[in-house]
């Protein structure tokens, strides 16, 4: 099957350029002006954005949390995020503790994935145990297309200690790999947690109070420091404050390999919500806690600048019957938030049309960089001859308001409720196929695992400016 899209503006991360584009069958074989093509299907793009597909490097779907199962499992949550333009999203896969294997956890998520998806995917590996058997993984991971990995800083059943924490980053180094770390600090968490409840105070008001954000600074430079020693790349989840960021700005003057990530949630949402009537503020429980509206500034700065290599969405959904798990103790309510129907069309309208970024900018922290990251660029993350025809159609004259009474999420709420989009997602191709049109599913469960090379981030300067 051949496509045409005539008279679109390509969007790449560094420019813009009303151009066609011409597919066949998965490729993107021609990126000109006025192509002609009298087998292809024509369509007439104009007054559109052409965004290569996004990338979304962190999802958690069918995963067990705080005794429950998240709402959104591959098939409900890939559908999603394709509506919202995302072509490609990296969950992550876990060893379990207690002797099991890397790739026992690659299997399991295989069986949670295989079949279900409506976009492309992969796989980060956790590893929550390490020993003999778990190096010599490593490279069978990196064989089989996992190229990056997961490792907590906190949760009882995924934590790392800092012993380990330094074995893992030097092996993942030296086989040219890297890790995404969730940087928080579990011991003075729990201090704090033990401190809330002596004093009566059960609500999610107190989620913040006891995951502050000195305490996601001080674990960010506690891995920064360990890093350096082991002498090792390594990626900051969900950044979500100034002093975090300032401890990775510190190490990358020391000569560090920082990337870092942040999400939505922490550029749009402020800590107030926590404090919302009814409950409602267990709806905003994720970990790390949304912060301050200063260090939303910051990281819109941060953007700005190339200093955060992306915004990926840590999609964690659950219903509002599973946030009334921790009724009567904050501490056990599920934690996460669904984003990935959302994520684009949220930093057009408030990043893009307010200036903060540029729409070049948006598709370096959408698509090109995290396709350089996680090792699938030139195939995906660009609209260019050779790539995969992953293209997002987006109507930046369409409007409408975010509910949950609207989303394909499988959940009965949304953090973003009520926050209006100035664009819309018109066409959703992937690998070829027309798999959103006119904002609706047109086909579904075309997605398929891909396989992925290592970093190909390190062919640029990450401190380089995207203009």
């Amino acid at each position: 099957m051949k496509y045409l899209l005539k008279n679109g503006t390509v969007v790449s991360g560094s420019s813009s350029e009303q151009l066609d584009v011409l597919t066949e069958d998965e490729k993107i074989i021609k990126v000109a002006r006025d192509i002609q093509d009298e087998e292809a299907t024509v369509i007439d793009v104009t007054g559109k954005l052409l965004f290569p597909g996004f990338i979304d490097g962190h999802t958690h779907f069918d995963l067990e949390v705080a005794g429950t199962v998240t709402a959104d499992d591959f098939e409900t949550g890939t559908r999603a995020a394709i509506l919202g333009g995302t072509t490609f999203v990296i969950d992550y896969a876990s060893q379990d503790k207690g002797g099991h294997t890397l790739k026992e956890g690659l299997e399991r998520w295989h069986q949670k994935a295989d079949g279900k998806c409506s976009c492309d995917y992969s796989f980060h590996m956790s590893i929550v145990e390490w020993n003999d058997r778990t190096e010599q993984e490593v490279q069978d991971m990196i064989d089989a297309g996992i190229t990056s990995f997961k490792l907590y800083m906190t949760y009882p059943a995924m934590i790392v200690n800092d012993r380990d924490l330094y074995k893992i980053l030097k092996k993942l180094g030296q086989c040219g790999c890297f890790a995404g770390v969730h940087c928080e600090n579990a011991g003075v968490i729990d201090a704090l947690i033990d401190d809330a409840h002596k004093e009566g105070r059960f609500g999610p008001e107190n989620h913040p109070l006891v995951r502050p954000d000195t305490m996601e600074a001080e674990a960010v430079h506690r891995l920064l420091v360990i890093a350096k020693e082991a002498d090792a790349p390594v990626m900051v989840v969900h950044l979500t404050n100034q002093k975090a960021y300032e401890e990775v700005i510190a190490a990358r003057k020391n000569g560090q390999t920082i990337y870092a990530e942040t999400c939505p949630q922490y550029l749009l949402l402020d800590d107030s919500v926590y404090s919302k009537p009814d409950f409602q503020g267990a709806v905003y429980v994720c970990a790390p806690p949304i912060r301050k509206k200063e260090d939303q500034e910051c990281l819109w700065k941060a953007l700005a600048d190339g200093e955060i290599q992306t915004v990926a969405t840590d999609q964690c959904s659950f219903t509002l019957a599973q946030k009334a798990l921790g009724k009567d103790d904050f501490t056990k309510i599920p934690g996460g938030l669904p984003g990935v129907q959302t994520r684009g069309t949220l930093l057009y309208t408030y990043g893009v049309e307010t200036g903060k970024i540029t729409r070049e900018q948006m598709c370096a922290l959408l698509s090109e960089n995290p396709a350089r990251l996680y090792g699938v660029y030139p195939r995906k993350g660009v609209i260019r001859p050779g790539s995969d025809a992953d293209i997002v159609v987006l109507d930046p004259e369409e409007k409408s308001v975010i509910s949950a009474k609207t989303h394909a999420y499988n959940t009965d709420n949304n953090p973003f409720e009520g926050f209006e989009l100035h664009c819309g997602i018109d066409k959703v191709f992937l690998r070829g196929h027309l798999a959103v049109t006119g904002g609706k599913i047109a086909e579904e469960k075309l997605g398929t695992f891909i396989p992925r090379e290592k970093n190909r981030f390190q062919e640029r300067n990450i401190n380089e400016k995207t203009n």
